[in-house]
Formats: structure tokens, C-alpha cells, sequence
């Protein structure tokens, strides 16, 4: 005669202060630059599980919280990337007279985020956004911003101003294989670029092309 089964143990919800700082925690987390996707990571949980608690729409279980509570910034860092590689694609493309918000509507960053980078504000993205301005920078770095209208003009010279300001290499003078090496500067100045034509305004495809050089 076989025994019962035992059902398994009820586990019990994380106290309303164990989900109250879990909550603040996340969002501290968010302030300074995580996800809901690399505090999951950091966490060994689900994008999911984290945004339910942060939202207040899940009752965590005391190992949740406890997991979240342990994420700490220096955690997010390891799972975020140096933005050197990212700033310079961004200052290449102003050269070529792609400006900010141009390059926003293209990738669907925010320009403020796009800003930021460029200034050196940020220190580290994460890889969907590495990922996101390397496939944009891959299809414009030899093309120009279109000016059929007098507005794309006056932008395209804002952004060429902007790159002249501030010394900022062109693409072609920029290593590919240093690029994203935390540190990396470039060995040349700022230099006029015609490039090769007209950019289109496609966004960048998911599969990435990088870029040929003679």
C-alpha cells in the first residue's frame, strides 16, 4: 500500500515591509540606471517577477525580496557595459550631421538618453542599447543626414558644429577592434567628412552589418 502524498509546504507571502523596501530597493536601482530586466538578472528571478513587485501587483515570497534587496548598483554594473564604444559612435555620427534627436526617432532612445551619452554623463548602457546605436552607427557612418528641407539642413549644421566643438573623430579614423574598450580614445581629431551619400531613414535592422572599410 502506497503512501499518501504529501502536499507540498504553502510558502508564505513576504511581509508588507519585506515588499515595501523590495519595492523602494527596485526603484533606488532604477534611479541609478538598472532594468527590470538586469535587476532580474542580478537577482536570479524573472524581468517579470520584478516588475510585478516593483508595480505593487505581486504578493513576493520572502526569497524574492530577499534576492532583490541584495541587488546592490555595483551588482548592475557587472551586468551593464563601459558606454565608451556607444559616445563615440554617437560624437562619429554628429560629424556626418546626424544630431541627436535625429538619431533618437531612428533607434527609438530617448533624446535625452541620447544626450547624455554623448556629454559622457552616462558610464555604462546596457547591451540593447549598445546593440541599438552599433546597428545605427554600422548603416550611417559613412552617410550623411539628408537635408531636403531647410530645418534638416539647419540641424544637420547644428550637429556638424557640435562635432567641431568638441574635436570629435569621424568614424573612419576610429578602430573597430578598440572601439568598446573601456577607456578607448581615439587616435585623430576632428576631421570634415563627406561620406559616401545620403542616409536613408530606415531604423536599424535586427541583424548587424558591420561596417567595410577600403
Amino acid at each position: 500500500m502506497t503512501a499518501p502524498a504529501i502536499p507540498p509546504a504553502r510558502l508564505n507571502p513576504a511581509s508588507p515591509n519585506q515588499r515595501e523596501a523590495a519595492r523602494d530597493h527596485v526603484a533606488k536601482l532604477r534611479q541609478d540606471g538598472g532594468t527590470y530586466r538586469s535587476i532580474a538578472a542580478a537577482a536570479a528571478v524573472s524581468p517579470d517577477t520584478v516588475h510585478r513587485l516593483a508595480s505593487g501587483r505581486r504578493r513576493a515570497q520572502p526569497g524574492t525580496a530577499t534576492a532583490v534587496l541584495k541587488v546592490t548598483s555595483r551588482t548592475l554594473q557587472r551586468a551593464r557595459l563601459d558606454a565608451t564604444g556607444t559616445r563615440l559612435r554617437l560624437r562619429a555620427l554628429h560629424v556626418m550631421g546626424h544630431d541627436a534627436d535625429r538619431i533618437a526617432r531612428a533607434s527609438g532612445i530617448s533624446s535625452k538618453t541620447i544626450r547624455k551619452l554623448i556629454r559622457g554623463d552616462a558610464h555604462t548602457v546596457s547591451p540593447q542599447l549598445r546593440d541599438t546605436i552599433a546597428d545605427l552607427y554600422d548603416m550611417w557612418w559613412d552617410k550623411r543626414a539628408p537635408g531636403r528641407t531647410r530645418f534638416e539642413r539647419a540641424a544637420a549644421t547644428a550637429a556638424r558644429r557640435q562635432a567641431i566643438a568638441g574635436n570629435w573623430c569621424a568614424a573612419a579614423a576610429l578602430d573597430d577592434d578598440l572601439l568598446d574598450t573601456p577607456g578607448y580614445r581615439p587616435s585623430h581629431d576632428w576631421k570634415p567628412a563627406s561620406g559616401t551619400g545620403a542616409a536613408s531613414d530606415f531604423r536599424p535592422p535586427g541583424l548587424r552589418h558591420r561596417k567595410s572599410r577600403a
